[in-house]
């Protein structure tokens, strides 16, 4: 029955289907609240992907400055072209123009609604509050920003008083321009596509995602060398400890073509390796994740390998090593018990049930060969926490390592083995990250940031890390090179949530973060910081514990599977709200003795 559910996931993946059933397409973007940027009625003149043109506002001042915050956007070499359309001549040298690969654009959020007033010379004064978002730079990749600027201000004037320029196209000019493209991140969402991009890890066993930002000007025809020329490119720079890139000196021979159905790329592929190109047969196919058909890649050397069609190529090799749903499982009176909803699937607790007992939190994964890891934090003499780790076959033994225990130790979370290598975890104690293995050995883990370290989440590659430091919100890439687990520099991701507490992996390339918009709440934000949505507006109190099972095109479920626990109660969410995970719930759990007290679920969790 799981085999066949899988290969459904599979199949639905592959195809990227629409339908509830199949989940969240590759190329979906985190909803946003508020529109895109608009331009008058019956006044626009550009075509798909294009952004609105100078004259396309008309009179409308507040549209003019949307539309200036989304000038920038498509093709990278005509970005300034675009932007200075919109910008008084005289002007125009204001703006730092740059040529080829070294064009960027600032992408920026808005914090408010930028404020338009007349001074006392008849121009209008624009004052834009932003939070720097990154630098989206012409290879797709939006890394993480360069200024620090909280707002940027210029003027408008109408085109009747811009001296040179016509007099009879309407619309404003911006004098005293910014000397950056700016990109306003619902801009960035209107007329860009997000892309999954692959690479192999270290030793090419593991394909993890980056992502990049394709501009829906961008002929479909020119798709596929587009992906061939960002694995070229190599990665996000702060993924690179994480994974490996192409060989130096790889380069696209003319653009890929598509001959009588099939697609066909011509590589100079340094080595003329046919096992490389094999490898970079399944990260073109999952990097072409809507596409079917044949593929045909070929070095110059004339080492050829075609792939019949991408759809079963993906469905042969897949992105990740998932044969089985989750469960869900929480902590009651503290022991691990499996939850009960409706048709979910219910787990058997796969620990031995005499160290069932004394637990705070708990992580169980799936690993090769039908063993479970399970790393549980337990309660220690004198209100002390300690790690328990154990792995192998249901039930598995827990070992106790030497005495070592702490004031506070978080939420723990397994990288996912490779093989039969040595199983690791991450878990944040007193506020440091440690590593741990299945014998609950424990070192630890410098982080590229300063601050209390106090939550830690792994993707589902197991090589992209998730952490929360000094409240804020970071990401770095694991090494696990040499039984050695240490972590690359630390990208900080934009949000406008405060006060961060909790964090999991919610998709490929999005997390679920709990913290405060003035009440506490739990967002979906991509992990360049881009977008952002809330999932849940007012839990009611400080989120303390999240667990997500990630949406991922290997094994695909209907909708948002995540738990969490706020002031000692366990919640489960259903869009658009969540619902308290209630005793009767809990599955195997004894009747109290008569008048005792009822006891209540806490720090669910997902076993996949």
């Amino acid at each position: 029955m799981s085999r066949r559910r899988t290969l459904a996931g599979l199949l639905c993946a592959a195809l990227l289907a629409l339908a509830a059933g199949c989940g969240i397409p590759d190329r979906s973007d985190v909803q946003v609240d508020g529109s895109g940027p608009a331009v008058s009625a019956g006044a626009s003149s550009f075509g798909r992907g294009e952004p609105p043109t100078r004259t396309a506002s008309g009179a409308d001042r507040e549209i003019f400055v949307r539309n200036f915050l989304a000038a920038a956007a498509g093709e990278p070499e005509r970005a300034y072209a675009r932007v200075k359309q919109f910008i008084a001549r005289e002007d125009r040298n204001r703006l730092a123009e740059k040529q080829g690969s070294e064009v960027a654009i600032n992408v920026v959020r808005l914090t408010e609604k930028p404020v338009i007033t007349e001074n006392a010379s008849g121009l209008l004064t624009v004052r834009v509050p932003v939070q720097q978002v990154g630098l989206l730079r012409a290879n797709g990749v939006l890394g993480p920003p360069v200024v620090t600027d909280t707002e940027y201000q210029f003027s408008l004037r109408g085109s009747a008083e811009a001296g040179q320029e016509s007099t009879t196209d309407g619309g404003y000019y911006v004098t005293d321009p910014p000397s950056v493209l700016l990109l306003d991140t619902l801009a960035l969402r209107q007329y860009y596509q997000t892309r999954t991009v692959y690479f192999w890890n270290s030793d090419a066993t593991r394909l993890v995602a980056d992502q990049r930002y394709l501009p829906l000007a961008v002929p479909a025809e020119r798709l596929v060398s587009e992906a061939v020329k960002w694995l070229i490119a190599g990665p996000s720079d702060w993924l690179r400890q994480g994974v490996s890139g192409l060989p130096d000196r790889t380069a696209l021979i003319n653009n890929a073509v598509k001959t009588d159905g099939r697609w066909e790329v011509n590589l100079d592929l340094p080595g003329d390796d046919r096992r490389k190109l094999e490898k970079l047969g399944i990260q073109l196919s999952w990097s072409l994740s809507d596409l079917d058909g044949p593929l045909q890649l070929t070095t110059r050397n004339q080492s050829r390998v075609t792939i019949d069609d991408l759809a079963a190529h993906r469905l042969n090799n897949p992105v990740y090593p998932l044969t089985e749903g989750p469960q869900r499982f929480t902590v009651y009176d503290g022991a691990i018990h499996p939850l009960v909803f409706e048709t979910e699937s219910i787990g058997t607790v796969p620990i031995r049930a005499e160290d069932n007992h004394t637990i705070v939190s708990a992580a169980l994964r799936r690993a090769a060969e039908e063993k479970t890891l399970a790393a549980l934090v337990s309660t220690a003499p004198g209100g002390r926490q300690r790690l328990v780790a154990g792995s192998g076959v249901a039930p598995v033994q827990v070992m106790t390592p030497a005495m070592q225990t702490f004031t506070a130790i978080g939420r723990p979370v397994w990288l996912r083995p490779l093989g039969a290598a040595q199983p690791y975890g991450l878990v944040v104690a007193d506020g440091r990250l440690y590593r741990f293995d299945d014998r609950a050995r424990m070192v630890q883990v410098a982080v590229g940031a300063t601050g209390q370290v106090s939550a830690v989440a792994t993707s589902l590659d197991g090589h992209r890390i998730a952490l929360i430091v000094g409240g804020r919100l970071y990401l770095s890439a694991a090494s696990l090179d040499g039984g050695v687990v240490s972590l690359g520099p630390v990208r900080p991701v934009a949000t406008t949530l405060t006060d961060l507490s909790a964090v999991d992996w919610a998709q490929e390339n999005t997390l679920a973060v709990a913290g405060s918009t003035n009440r506490s709440a739990v967002y979906e934000v991509s992990v360049d910081g881009a977008q952002q949505a809330a999932l849940v507006t007012d839990v009611g109190a400080r989120v303390t514990h999240l667990a997500v099972y990630p949406a991922n095109p290997t094994y695909v479920l209907p909708a948002v599977m995540m738990m969490y626990e706020a002031n000692g109660v366990a919640y489960r969410y259903r869009s658009p709200s969540a619902e308290t995970i209630r005793s009767e719930q809990v599955l195997d759990v004894p009747p109290p003795p008569a008048g005792g007290r009822v006891g209540s679920p806490t720090a669910p969790f997902f076993l996949f």
